[in-house]
This record gives structure tokens, C-alpha cells and sequence, in this order.
């Protein structure tokens, strides 16, 4: 059965290695969590520093922060939000959760990981009394379509079911809804450099 917990300084073996399974090259590599960043995240909001674990094992891991969001203006780079991944841009004032990142291991996708993490971070949003949960969600499955669709033409495909993405279609399986794709949201080789934004909200 997965558990959710908050994770600690002692996880940090388990959460480094679970970056390292979860995004192979051609991701960027300094673009995996440090262990500088990971205790900035459990000292900055550590209700938002998720993990799963199966029998003890860590299988997974999703990190979030609160944000004050503006509807009407969501363009911005997952840099200006995370605060380069050390999330010192948590604003426990703000009216949104958001999530930084979701990892689960390979060999234990698809089995309600990532699900679980998900219903975790909804509860958060309950229990804190915010808005809405968004995430950011990458599009890797974009650069097999590049050259006949732009990204919105993409996750629009996606978001109809017409065909899989490794990151969008779990996120909308767990109930996020989309927003609008995001240019320039991160240095993403597969996605083209774009996420699409999504919401969850209670």
C-alpha cells in the first residue's frame, strides 16, 4: 500500500536516487534536486515536501510551495516560481498551491504513486483553506510531433485522449484540468522548452 509522508533530511539517499531514475538524459542533469535544495524545501514548507513510500521503500516524491496567482496573467518560468528549485518564493500569504515537480520511479509507475501524491497535495490545498492546486506539467512525448504540431496543437491531443504523454496524462487521470501551454517554461529538450499548466481546484 503507498503512504504519503512528509520527507525528512534522513530521505535524502532515497530522493536523490529517485531523480536519477526518474529523468535520464537527455534531461538536464543540473536540473536534478541537490541535496542543498532539498533541505531548503523541507526548511521553507515542509508540509509541501512530499514522498511515497511502498513497505519502506521510497517510490516517489513531489515538492510544492504556495503562490499568490493572477488568472489573468499565467505566463511565468518554473525558475520565477521555484525560486531555482530552493522555493524561497514560498508565500505561506498566497491563494495556490503549486507544485514543483512529481518523480516516481519507473518500475513503480502505474500502481497509484502518483495518484496518491496527488490526493495528498489536494488535501493540502482542503486543509490550508487555498484556491487551487496548479502544476507545470512538461510535455516529453512533444518531440515525436514537433515538426507537424505546434505545443498547443499537442496537448490539445492529449488532453482529448487521442494519444499518451508520460507526464500530461497521468496529471489529468489525477483530476488537474488544463489552463494553457507555457513557452519558455523550463529548458526541456523534449518539450520544446513548454509546459502545460494545469489546475486542480476544490
Amino acid at each position: 500500500m503507498v503512504q504519503v509522508r512528509p520527507y525528512t533530511l534522513s530521505d535524502l539517499p532515497g530522493l536523490l536516487q529517485i531523480q536519477r531514475d526518474c529523468f535520464p538524459p537527455p534531461y538536464p542533469e543540473e536540473q536534478l534536486w541537490s541535496k542543498e535544495q532539498i533541505a531548503s524545501h523541507i526548511r521553507h514548507f515542509p508540509q509541501g515536501a512530499l514522498c511515497a513510500e511502498v513497505d519502506g521503500e521510497l517510490v516517489g516524491s513531489a515538492t510544492c510551495l504556495i503562490i499568490q496567482f493572477d488568472p489573468a496573467h499565467p505566463e511565468h518560468t518554473w525558475s520565477e516560481v521555484a525560486g531555482d528549485g530552493f522555493i524561497h518564493t514560498h508565500n505561506p500569504g498566497g491563494d495556490s498551491l503549486y507544485g514543483i515537480d512529481m518523480a516516481v520511479r519507473p518500475a513503480w509507475r502505474r500502481q497509484g504513486v502518483a495518484r496518491a501524491l496527488y490526493a495528498a497535495r489536494f488535501e493540502l490545498v482542503r486543509q490550508l483553506g487555498l484556491k487551487r492546486f496548479l502544476a507545470g506539467g512538461r510535455m516529453p512525448g512533444y518531440h515525436r510531433y514537433a515538426g507537424r504540431w505546434t505545443p498547443e496543437e499537442y496537448a490539445a491531443a492529449v488532453v482529448r485522449g487521442e494519444i499518451d504523454d508520460l507526464v500530461i496524462t497521468p496529471q489529468l487521470r489525477s483530476g488537474l484540468r488544463p489552463v494553457q501551454v507555457i513557452h519558455n517554461y523550463l529548458p526541456d529538450e523534449e518539450s520544446a522548452n513548454c509546459a502545460l499548466l494545469l489546475e486542480w481546484q476544490p
